[in-house]
Protein backbone atom coordinates (compact mmCIF):
# COMPACT_ATOMS: atom_id res chain seq x y z
CA UNK A 1 0.00 0.00 0.00
CA UNK A 2 1.49 3.18 -0.95
CA UNK A 3 2.72 5.55 2.27
CA UNK A 4 -0.03 8.30 1.31
CA UNK A 5 -2.75 5.97 1.27
CA UNK A 6 -1.99 4.48 4.19
CA UNK A 7 -2.05 7.88 6.23
CA UNK A 8 -4.83 8.87 4.76
CA UNK A 9 -6.83 5.47 5.93
CA UNK A 10 -5.22 6.07 9.43
CA UNK A 11 -6.38 9.21 9.47
CA UNK A 12 -10.13 8.38 8.37
CA UNK A 13 -10.25 5.86 10.80
CA UNK A 14 -9.24 8.31 13.92
CA UNK A 15 -11.78 10.51 12.42
CA UNK A 16 -14.48 7.71 12.53
CA UNK A 17 -13.49 6.84 15.74
CA UNK A 18 -13.80 9.91 17.37
CA UNK A 19 -17.58 10.75 15.04
CA UNK A 20 -17.89 7.33 16.36
CA UNK A 21 -17.73 8.13 20.32
CA UNK A 22 -20.10 10.82 20.10
CA UNK A 23 -23.04 8.73 18.64
CA UNK A 24 -21.88 6.32 21.39
CA UNK A 25 -22.36 9.33 24.06
CA UNK A 26 -25.74 9.46 22.29
CA UNK A 27 -27.10 6.14 21.70
CA UNK A 28 -25.66 4.86 24.92
CA UNK A 29 -23.56 1.86 22.92
CA UNK A 30 -20.22 1.46 24.90
CA UNK A 31 -17.76 3.22 22.40
CA UNK A 32 -15.18 0.13 22.32
CA UNK A 33 -17.69 -0.98 20.80
CA UNK A 34 -17.56 1.62 17.96
CA UNK A 35 -13.70 1.02 17.80
CA UNK A 36 -14.43 -2.94 16.84
CA UNK A 37 -16.72 -2.79 14.65
CA UNK A 38 -15.21 -0.30 12.45
CA UNK A 39 -11.85 -3.05 12.47
CA UNK A 40 -14.59 -5.54 11.17
CA UNK A 41 -15.94 -2.61 8.36
CA UNK A 42 -12.14 -2.40 7.08
CA UNK A 43 -11.86 -5.80 7.53
CA UNK A 44 -11.89 -8.60 4.72
CA UNK A 45 -15.57 -9.12 4.73
CA UNK A 46 -15.89 -5.51 5.34
CA UNK A 47 -16.57 -2.46 3.00
CA UNK A 48 -12.85 -1.91 2.58
CA UNK A 49 -11.76 -5.58 2.47
CA UNK A 50 -8.13 -5.77 3.86
CA UNK A 51 -6.90 -9.16 4.50
CA UNK A 52 -4.92 -9.27 7.83
CA UNK A 53 -4.32 -12.31 9.47
CA UNK A 54 -0.89 -11.69 11.02
CA UNK A 55 -1.61 -13.17 14.81
CA UNK A 56 2.07 -12.63 15.12
CA UNK A 57 2.00 -9.62 14.63
CA UNK A 58 -1.31 -8.61 16.18
CA UNK A 59 0.84 -9.83 19.39
CA UNK A 60 3.40 -7.51 19.10
CA UNK A 61 1.39 -4.66 18.72
CA UNK A 62 -1.93 -5.45 20.98
CA UNK A 63 0.75 -6.39 24.01
CA UNK A 64 2.18 -3.42 23.65
CA UNK A 65 -0.42 -0.84 23.52
CA UNK A 66 -2.33 -3.34 26.86
CA UNK A 67 1.22 -1.96 28.56
CA UNK A 68 -0.03 1.57 28.06
CA UNK A 69 -3.17 0.58 29.21
CA UNK A 70 -2.15 -1.47 32.43
CA UNK A 71 0.24 1.66 33.12
CA UNK A 72 -2.86 4.10 32.92
CA UNK A 73 -4.95 2.05 34.53
CA UNK A 74 -2.90 2.29 38.00
CA UNK A 75 -1.69 5.96 37.02
CA UNK A 76 -5.01 7.57 36.18
CA UNK A 77 -6.64 5.73 39.78
CA UNK A 78 -7.32 8.22 42.97
CA UNK A 79 -5.64 6.01 46.01
CA UNK A 80 -7.04 8.24 48.32
CA UNK A 81 -10.93 7.45 46.68
CA UNK A 82 -9.88 3.18 46.63
CA UNK A 83 -8.09 3.15 50.02
CA UNK A 84 -11.15 2.45 51.56
CA UNK A 85 -12.26 -0.49 49.05
CA UNK A 86 -8.76 -1.47 48.89
CA UNK A 87 -9.13 -4.53 50.15
CA UNK A 88 -11.94 -6.24 48.58
CA UNK A 89 -10.60 -4.62 45.28
CA UNK A 90 -7.69 -6.79 45.31
CA UNK A 91 -9.68 -9.74 46.67
CA UNK A 92 -11.64 -9.21 43.33
CA UNK A 93 -8.44 -8.93 41.70
CA UNK A 94 -6.58 -11.96 42.57
CA UNK A 95 -9.06 -14.90 43.88
CA UNK A 96 -11.81 -13.77 42.02
CA UNK A 97 -9.97 -13.91 38.92
CA UNK A 98 -8.76 -17.51 39.84
CA UNK A 99 -12.64 -18.48 40.71
CA UNK A 100 -13.88 -17.14 37.45
CA UNK A 101 -11.18 -18.96 35.89
CA UNK A 102 -12.11 -22.31 37.64
CA UNK A 103 -15.68 -22.17 37.21
CA UNK A 104 -15.50 -21.30 33.37
CA UNK A 105 -13.11 -23.95 33.43
CA UNK A 106 -15.45 -26.89 34.69
CA UNK A 107 -18.05 -25.30 32.67
CA UNK A 108 -16.38 -26.04 29.53
CA UNK A 109 -14.71 -29.20 30.54
CA UNK A 110 -18.22 -30.77 31.75
CA UNK A 111 -20.40 -29.10 29.50
CA UNK A 112 -19.25 -28.45 26.16
CA UNK A 113 -16.69 -31.65 26.49
CA UNK A 114 -13.54 -29.98 26.18
CA UNK A 115 -10.42 -31.62 27.54
CA UNK A 116 -9.20 -30.30 30.66
CA UNK A 117 -6.13 -28.39 29.81
CA UNK A 118 -8.69 -26.30 26.92
CA UNK A 119 -11.32 -25.69 29.54
CA UNK A 120 -8.93 -24.14 31.68
CA UNK A 121 -6.67 -22.32 29.64
CA UNK A 122 -9.76 -20.83 27.84
CA UNK A 123 -11.59 -19.95 31.26
CA UNK A 124 -7.79 -18.25 32.45
CA UNK A 125 -7.99 -15.80 29.56
CA UNK A 126 -11.82 -14.74 29.82
CA UNK A 127 -11.02 -14.58 34.03
CA UNK A 128 -10.30 -10.72 33.87
CA UNK A 129 -12.69 -7.58 33.66
CA UNK A 130 -11.03 -5.07 31.29
CA UNK A 131 -9.91 -1.97 32.68
CA UNK A 132 -10.39 0.08 29.46
CA UNK A 133 -14.15 -1.13 29.15
CA UNK A 134 -14.89 -0.27 33.17
CA UNK A 135 -13.19 3.04 32.98
CA UNK A 136 -14.72 4.03 29.93
CA UNK A 137 -18.38 2.97 30.37
CA UNK A 138 -17.98 4.70 34.12
CA UNK A 139 -16.40 8.26 32.71
CA UNK A 140 -18.93 8.40 29.33
CA UNK A 141 -21.93 7.62 31.69
CA UNK A 142 -20.76 9.83 34.42
CA UNK A 143 -21.59 6.42 37.24
CA UNK A 144 -21.45 8.00 40.38
CA UNK A 145 -22.06 4.88 42.47
CA UNK A 146 -22.52 4.36 46.33
CA UNK A 147 -20.64 2.84 48.44
CA UNK A 148 -17.27 3.68 46.69
CA UNK A 149 -18.29 0.77 44.18
CA UNK A 150 -16.71 2.93 41.51
CA UNK A 151 -13.21 2.59 42.93
CA UNK A 152 -13.95 -0.74 43.91
CA UNK A 153 -14.73 -1.41 39.83
CA UNK A 154 -11.76 0.98 38.73
CA UNK A 155 -9.42 -0.96 41.19
CA UNK A 156 -10.27 -4.75 40.34
CA UNK A 157 -10.01 -3.91 36.31
CA UNK A 158 -7.14 -2.14 36.28
CA UNK A 159 -5.13 -4.63 38.49
CA UNK A 160 -6.85 -7.91 37.87
CA UNK A 161 -4.96 -8.81 34.21
CA UNK A 162 -1.62 -10.06 36.03
CA UNK A 163 -3.52 -12.37 37.37
CA UNK A 164 -5.38 -13.74 34.65
CA UNK A 165 -1.83 -13.68 32.61
CA UNK A 166 -0.19 -15.36 35.06
CA UNK A 167 -3.09 -18.36 34.72
CA UNK A 168 -2.64 -18.92 30.82
CA UNK A 169 1.64 -18.82 31.33
CA UNK A 170 1.10 -21.53 33.63
CA UNK A 171 -1.03 -23.78 31.78
CA UNK A 172 0.54 -22.50 28.63
CA UNK A 173 3.72 -23.92 30.48
CA UNK A 174 1.44 -27.22 31.84
CA UNK A 175 0.35 -27.71 27.76
CA UNK A 176 4.12 -27.75 26.73
CA UNK A 177 5.68 -29.72 29.09
CA UNK A 178 3.06 -32.28 29.61
CA UNK A 179 2.84 -31.84 33.34
CA UNK A 180 4.39 -28.98 36.19
CA UNK A 181 5.38 -29.72 39.70
CA UNK A 182 3.45 -28.16 42.43
CA UNK A 183 6.56 -26.55 43.90
CA UNK A 184 7.53 -25.50 39.73
CA UNK A 185 4.11 -23.43 39.72
CA UNK A 186 4.40 -21.33 43.33
CA UNK A 187 7.87 -20.49 42.81
CA UNK A 188 6.54 -19.48 38.85
CA UNK A 189 3.54 -17.45 41.07
CA UNK A 190 6.55 -16.35 43.47
CA UNK A 191 8.36 -15.16 41.29
CA UNK A 192 5.80 -13.28 38.69
CA UNK A 193 4.42 -11.26 42.00
CA UNK A 194 7.52 -10.55 44.04
CA UNK A 195 9.79 -9.45 40.95
CA UNK A 196 7.13 -7.43 40.02
CA UNK A 197 6.49 -5.60 43.10
CA UNK A 198 10.12 -5.01 44.00
CA UNK A 199 11.45 -3.97 40.55
CA UNK A 200 8.08 -1.94 40.58
CA UNK A 201 8.46 -0.22 43.69
CA UNK A 202 12.21 0.92 43.11
CA UNK A 203 11.42 2.02 39.68
CA UNK A 204 8.97 4.38 40.88
CA UNK A 205 11.07 5.79 44.01
CA UNK A 206 14.00 6.13 41.18
CA UNK A 207 11.48 8.28 38.62
CA UNK A 208 10.14 10.18 41.44
CA UNK A 209 14.18 11.19 42.51
CA UNK A 210 14.77 12.06 39.24
CA UNK A 211 11.51 14.51 38.51
CA UNK A 212 12.11 16.16 41.63
CA UNK A 213 15.44 16.74 40.93
CA UNK A 214 15.72 17.66 37.05
CA UNK A 215 13.63 19.75 35.14
CA UNK A 216 13.16 18.81 31.64
CA UNK A 217 12.33 20.98 28.26
CA UNK A 218 8.53 21.70 28.12
CA UNK A 219 6.55 17.92 26.77
CA UNK A 220 9.84 15.92 27.63
CA UNK A 221 8.28 14.42 30.55
CA UNK A 222 5.61 13.03 29.23
CA UNK A 223 8.25 10.72 27.25
CA UNK A 224 10.23 10.17 30.47
CA UNK A 225 7.09 8.61 31.91
CA UNK A 226 6.49 6.31 28.68
CA UNK A 227 9.81 5.14 28.89
CA UNK A 228 9.29 4.21 32.63
CA UNK A 229 6.01 2.74 31.46
CA UNK A 230 7.72 0.60 29.26
CA UNK A 231 10.65 -0.33 31.48
CA UNK A 232 7.77 -1.38 34.51
CA UNK A 233 6.69 -3.92 32.17
CA UNK A 234 10.50 -4.94 30.47
CA UNK A 235 12.45 -5.08 33.94
CA UNK A 236 9.99 -7.39 35.86
CA UNK A 237 9.79 -9.83 32.41
CA UNK A 238 13.31 -10.18 32.50
CA UNK A 239 14.10 -11.83 35.49
CA UNK A 240 10.91 -13.45 35.31
CA UNK A 241 8.07 -11.21 36.87
CA UNK A 242 4.64 -10.13 35.88
CA UNK A 243 5.29 -7.31 33.57
CA UNK A 244 1.64 -6.38 33.49
CA UNK A 245 1.12 -6.40 37.33
CA UNK A 246 4.88 -4.19 36.99
CA UNK A 247 3.49 -1.62 34.88
CA UNK A 248 0.27 -1.59 36.91
CA UNK A 249 2.20 -0.63 40.24
CA UNK A 250 4.36 2.15 38.42
CA UNK A 251 1.32 3.54 37.57
CA UNK A 252 -0.85 3.62 40.81
CA UNK A 253 2.06 4.80 42.62
CA UNK A 254 3.35 7.78 39.95
CA UNK A 255 -0.18 8.50 39.73
CA UNK A 256 -0.50 9.17 43.60
CA UNK A 257 2.48 10.74 44.06
CA UNK A 258 2.75 14.94 44.74
CA UNK A 259 4.94 15.32 41.37
CA UNK A 260 4.71 18.62 39.73
CA UNK A 261 2.41 18.87 36.62
CA UNK A 262 0.76 15.94 37.09
CA UNK A 263 -2.21 16.57 36.43
CA UNK A 264 -0.91 17.43 32.86
CA UNK A 265 0.20 14.19 32.83
CA UNK A 266 -2.59 12.42 33.53
CA UNK A 267 -4.18 14.31 31.17
CA UNK A 268 -1.85 13.54 28.36
CA UNK A 269 -1.93 9.79 29.47
CA UNK A 270 -5.66 9.83 29.02
CA UNK A 271 -5.62 11.14 25.44
CA UNK A 272 -2.75 8.46 25.30
CA UNK A 273 -4.37 5.94 26.81
CA UNK A 274 -7.45 6.70 24.69
CA UNK A 275 -5.22 6.29 21.78
CA UNK A 276 -4.50 3.08 22.46
CA UNK A 277 -7.65 1.86 22.80
CA UNK A 278 -8.78 2.27 18.98
CA UNK A 279 -5.49 0.57 18.09
CA UNK A 280 -6.23 -1.94 20.29
CA UNK A 281 -9.97 -2.73 19.45
CA UNK A 282 -9.88 -1.40 16.23
CA UNK A 283 -6.54 -4.24 15.30
CA UNK A 284 -9.04 -6.58 17.02
CA UNK A 285 -11.67 -5.84 14.90
CA UNK A 286 -9.75 -6.05 11.83
CA UNK A 287 -8.28 -9.03 12.49
CA UNK A 288 -12.35 -10.91 13.32
CA UNK A 289 -14.24 -11.92 10.50
CA UNK A 290 -17.64 -12.55 10.88
CA UNK A 291 -18.07 -15.73 8.85
CA UNK A 292 -15.19 -17.47 11.16
CA UNK A 293 -17.44 -16.25 14.46
CA UNK A 294 -20.29 -17.72 13.43
CA UNK A 295 -18.50 -21.20 13.68
CA UNK A 296 -17.88 -20.32 17.15
CA UNK A 297 -21.20 -18.48 17.98
CA UNK A 298 -22.44 -21.55 19.73
CA UNK A 299 -19.76 -21.85 22.20
CA UNK A 300 -19.11 -18.09 22.64
CA UNK A 301 -23.22 -17.50 24.07
CA UNK A 302 -23.12 -20.58 26.10
CA UNK A 303 -19.75 -19.64 27.81
CA UNK A 304 -20.88 -16.00 28.10
CA UNK A 305 -24.41 -16.94 29.77
CA UNK A 306 -22.70 -19.21 32.22
CA UNK A 307 -19.93 -16.60 32.80
CA UNK A 308 -22.90 -13.92 33.61
CA UNK A 309 -25.38 -15.71 35.06
CA UNK A 310 -22.67 -18.26 37.14
CA UNK A 311 -19.23 -17.72 37.21
CA UNK A 312 -19.32 -14.05 38.19
CA UNK A 313 -22.14 -13.64 40.55
CA UNK A 314 -20.66 -16.72 42.41
CA UNK A 315 -17.33 -15.34 42.81
CA UNK A 316 -18.34 -12.03 44.24
CA UNK A 317 -20.84 -13.41 46.32
CA UNK A 318 -18.58 -15.51 47.74
CA UNK A 319 -15.64 -12.99 48.28
CA UNK A 320 -17.97 -10.11 49.50
CA UNK A 321 -19.36 -12.05 52.03
CA UNK A 322 -16.98 -10.74 54.99
CA UNK A 323 -17.24 -7.17 54.07
CA UNK A 324 -21.44 -7.40 53.95
CA UNK A 325 -22.14 -5.55 50.72
CA UNK A 326 -25.60 -4.84 49.77
CA UNK A 327 -27.06 -6.93 47.41
CA UNK A 328 -28.04 -4.58 45.36
CA UNK A 329 -24.17 -3.15 45.35
CA UNK A 330 -23.26 -6.54 44.05
CA UNK A 331 -25.93 -6.95 41.90
CA UNK A 332 -24.03 -3.87 40.41
CA UNK A 333 -20.61 -6.11 40.92
CA UNK A 334 -22.06 -8.72 38.77
CA UNK A 335 -22.93 -6.81 35.94
CA UNK A 336 -19.69 -4.68 35.87
CA UNK A 337 -17.80 -7.85 34.91
CA UNK A 338 -16.95 -6.76 31.45
CA UNK A 339 -14.64 -8.85 29.12
CA UNK A 340 -12.59 -7.04 26.78
CA UNK A 341 -9.05 -6.41 25.27
CA UNK A 342 -6.98 -7.83 27.80
CA UNK A 343 -9.08 -10.88 27.51
CA UNK A 344 -8.67 -10.98 23.24
CA UNK A 345 -5.01 -10.29 23.62
CA UNK A 346 -4.41 -13.56 25.86
CA UNK A 347 -6.56 -15.11 23.19
CA UNK A 348 -3.78 -14.19 20.87
CA UNK A 349 -1.03 -15.12 22.91
CA UNK A 350 -2.44 -18.35 23.33
CA UNK A 351 -2.54 -18.63 19.17
CA UNK A 352 0.21 -17.75 18.84
CA UNK A 353 1.48 -20.78 21.12
CA UNK A 354 -0.30 -23.19 19.07
CA UNK A 355 -1.88 -24.65 22.39
CA UNK A 356 -5.28 -24.67 21.87
CA UNK A 357 -6.93 -27.87 20.33
CA UNK A 358 -10.86 -27.05 20.31
CA UNK A 359 -11.67 -24.94 17.50
CA UNK A 360 -9.97 -21.16 17.19
CA UNK A 361 -9.89 -19.61 21.22
CA UNK A 362 -9.68 -15.86 19.34
CA UNK A 363 -12.83 -16.28 17.45
CA UNK A 364 -14.08 -17.75 21.01
CA UNK A 365 -13.13 -14.79 22.80
CA UNK A 366 -13.87 -12.47 20.44
CA UNK A 367 -17.90 -13.59 20.77
CA UNK A 368 -17.74 -13.59 24.55
CA UNK A 369 -16.30 -10.59 24.69
CA UNK A 370 -19.00 -8.37 22.12
CA UNK A 371 -21.62 -10.42 24.25
CA UNK A 372 -20.30 -9.05 27.56
CA UNK A 373 -19.34 -5.31 26.14
CA UNK A 374 -23.28 -5.63 24.09
CA UNK A 375 -25.02 -6.25 27.10
CA UNK A 376 -22.98 -6.04 30.26
CA UNK A 377 -21.74 -2.52 29.22
CA UNK A 378 -24.98 -1.52 27.84
CA UNK A 379 -27.17 -2.41 30.42
CA UNK A 380 -24.50 -1.55 33.68
CA UNK A 381 -26.20 2.35 33.68
CA UNK A 382 -29.65 1.27 33.61
CA UNK A 383 -29.14 -2.06 36.12
CA UNK A 384 -27.39 0.50 38.48
CA UNK A 385 -30.70 3.05 38.41
CA UNK A 386 -32.89 0.51 38.53
CA UNK A 387 -31.31 -1.19 42.09
CA UNK A 388 -30.50 2.32 43.46
CA UNK A 389 -27.17 2.45 43.51
CA UNK A 390 -26.67 5.80 41.92
CA UNK A 391 -24.79 8.39 44.21
CA UNK A 392 -26.56 11.87 43.21
CA UNK A 393 -23.47 13.74 45.45
CA UNK A 394 -20.66 12.19 44.80
CA UNK A 395 -18.91 12.70 40.80
CA UNK A 396 -17.19 9.68 39.67
CA UNK A 397 -15.18 11.81 37.74
CA UNK A 398 -12.77 12.19 41.47
CA UNK A 399 -11.98 8.90 41.26
CA UNK A 400 -9.76 9.72 38.82
CA UNK A 401 -6.36 11.64 39.14
CA UNK A 402 -7.08 14.07 36.23
CA UNK A 403 -10.04 15.33 38.16
CA UNK A 404 -10.42 18.99 38.55
CA UNK A 405 -13.13 21.12 39.77
CA UNK A 406 -14.86 24.03 38.39
CA UNK A 407 -13.76 27.12 39.83
CA UNK A 408 -15.73 28.83 42.58
CA UNK A 409 -16.09 32.82 42.47
CA UNK A 410 -17.57 33.54 44.96
CA UNK A 411 -18.75 31.72 48.53
CA UNK A 412 -20.77 33.42 51.12
CA UNK A 413 -19.84 32.93 54.82
CA UNK A 414 -21.81 33.60 57.80
CA UNK A 415 -19.76 34.75 61.01
CA UNK A 416 -21.07 33.52 64.57
CA UNK A 417 -20.23 34.09 67.90
CA UNK A 418 -18.06 30.87 68.46
CA UNK A 419 -16.23 31.78 64.41
CA UNK A 420 -12.70 31.97 64.43
CA UNK A 421 -12.64 34.98 62.11
CA UNK A 422 -15.05 37.03 64.85
CA UNK A 423 -13.31 39.56 66.64
CA UNK A 424 -10.50 39.80 63.86
CA UNK A 425 -9.14 42.48 61.17
CA UNK A 426 -9.14 41.14 57.42
CA UNK A 427 -5.42 41.42 57.38
CA UNK A 428 -4.63 39.32 60.20
CA UNK A 429 -7.45 36.39 58.87
CA UNK A 430 -6.00 33.03 58.09
CA UNK A 431 -7.71 32.99 54.46
CA UNK A 432 -6.27 30.26 52.02
CA UNK A 433 -3.52 32.11 49.83
CA UNK A 434 -4.94 34.36 46.90
CA UNK A 435 -8.56 34.47 48.13
CA UNK A 436 -9.88 37.72 49.17
CA UNK A 437 -12.58 38.87 51.05
CA UNK A 438 -14.58 40.66 48.21
CA UNK A 439 -17.48 42.09 50.03
CA UNK A 440 -19.09 42.73 53.97
CA UNK A 441 -22.97 42.72 54.77
CA UNK A 442 -23.35 43.86 58.24
CA UNK A 443 -27.17 44.16 59.44
CA UNK A 444 -28.41 44.16 55.83
CA UNK A 445 -26.07 47.23 54.89
CA UNK A 446 -23.02 46.50 52.27
CA UNK A 447 -19.47 47.35 53.48
CA UNK A 448 -16.12 47.70 51.44
CA UNK A 449 -13.81 45.75 53.04
CA UNK A 450 -10.31 47.04 54.32
CA UNK A 451 -7.29 45.49 55.86
CA UNK A 452 -8.29 46.97 59.37
CA UNK A 453 -11.87 46.62 58.93
CA UNK A 454 -12.64 44.12 62.21
CA UNK A 455 -15.25 41.62 61.29
CA UNK A 456 -18.25 40.89 63.80
CA UNK A 457 -20.69 38.41 65.50
CA UNK A 458 -23.62 38.36 62.13
CA UNK A 459 -21.46 39.78 59.54
CA UNK A 460 -22.09 37.51 56.17
CA UNK A 461 -18.61 38.07 54.38
CA UNK A 462 -18.60 37.21 50.64
CA UNK A 463 -14.88 35.02 49.78
CA UNK A 464 -13.32 34.81 46.74
CA UNK A 465 -11.35 31.50 46.48
CA UNK A 466 -10.14 29.59 43.07
CA UNK A 467 -10.84 26.51 42.81
CA UNK A 468 -7.63 26.20 41.30
CA UNK A 469 -5.26 26.93 44.54
CA UNK A 470 -6.14 23.50 45.67
CA UNK A 471 -4.29 20.38 45.73
CA UNK A 472 -1.18 23.05 44.27
CA UNK A 473 2.33 23.65 45.88
CA UNK A 474 1.21 25.98 48.54
CA UNK A 475 0.01 22.88 50.34
CA UNK A 476 -3.69 23.20 50.13
CA UNK A 477 -5.28 19.49 49.26
CA UNK A 478 -9.22 18.84 49.28
CA UNK A 479 -11.29 16.12 50.53
CA UNK A 480 -15.00 14.52 50.46
CA UNK A 481 -16.10 13.41 53.14
CA UNK A 482 -17.41 10.07 52.29
CA UNK A 483 -20.71 7.98 54.04
CA UNK A 484 -17.53 5.24 55.76
CA UNK A 485 -14.90 7.87 56.53
CA UNK A 486 -13.83 7.99 59.65
CA UNK A 487 -14.77 11.17 61.23
CA UNK A 488 -18.23 11.55 60.25
CA UNK A 489 -20.31 12.52 63.37
CA UNK A 490 -17.20 13.61 64.97
CA UNK A 491 -16.16 17.29 66.24
CA UNK A 492 -12.94 18.50 64.85
CA UNK A 493 -11.79 19.27 68.68
CA UNK A 494 -11.98 14.78 68.79
CA UNK A 495 -10.40 14.21 65.87
CA UNK A 496 -7.15 16.69 66.22
CA UNK A 497 -5.92 15.89 62.34
CA UNK A 498 -2.56 16.48 61.54
CA UNK A 499 -3.64 19.13 59.03
CA UNK A 500 -5.38 22.36 59.87
CA UNK A 501 -8.97 22.42 58.29
CA UNK A 502 -9.55 25.67 57.17
CA UNK A 503 -12.77 25.51 56.24
CA UNK A 504 -15.60 23.12 55.24
CA UNK A 505 -17.50 23.53 52.08
CA UNK A 506 -21.20 22.26 52.92
CA UNK A 507 -24.46 22.34 50.33
CA UNK A 508 -23.48 25.34 48.55
CA UNK A 509 -21.74 27.20 51.41
CA UNK A 510 -18.30 27.66 53.39
CA UNK A 511 -17.96 26.94 57.25
CA UNK A 512 -14.91 28.39 59.01
CA UNK A 513 -14.45 25.89 61.29
CA UNK A 514 -13.92 25.68 64.82
CA UNK A 515 -12.90 23.04 67.09
CA UNK A 516 -16.75 22.27 67.75
CA UNK A 517 -17.78 22.09 64.25
CA UNK A 518 -19.10 18.26 63.81
CA UNK A 519 -17.74 16.50 60.33
CA UNK A 520 -20.87 15.34 57.89
CA UNK A 521 -21.37 13.08 55.01
CA UNK A 522 -20.35 15.25 51.81
CA UNK A 523 -18.45 18.05 53.67
CA UNK A 524 -15.41 19.30 51.46
CA UNK A 525 -12.69 19.61 53.65
CA UNK A 526 -10.16 22.03 52.57
CA UNK A 527 -6.80 21.46 54.49
CA UNK A 528 -3.47 23.27 54.62
CA UNK A 529 -0.52 20.25 54.94
CA UNK A 530 2.06 22.84 56.26
CA UNK A 531 0.44 23.10 59.48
Amino acid sequence: MDLNIALVFVALVMVSAIFGSRISSKSGMPVLLVFMVLGMIAGVDGIVGIDFEDYDAANTICSAALIFIMFYGGFGTSWKAARPVAVPSILLASAGVVMTAMLTGLFCRFVLGMQWLDALLLGSVLSSTDAASVFSILRSRRLSLKYGTSSLLEMESGSNDPAAYMLVMIFLEMRSAGSVGFFAIAYDVFSQVVYAIVIGLALALVTRRILSRFSFPEGFTPILILAVALLSYALPSLVGGNGYLGAYLVGILLGNMKIEGKRDLVSFFNVFNGMMQILIFFLLGLLATPRSLLAEIHVGLLISACMIIVARPLAVALLTLPFHFPFRQQVVICMAGLRGASSIVFSIVVTVAGAYAYGSIFNTVFVVVLVSILLQGSLLPYVSRKVGMIDEEEDVLKTFNDYEENSIEFIPVQLGADSAWTGRRIMDLDTPPDSIVAAIERRGVPLVPKGDTVLEVGDRIILGLSREQIDTSVGLSEETVSARHPWVGRTLKDIRPDELVLMILRDGKCIIPTGDTTIRKGDVLVKNEQR
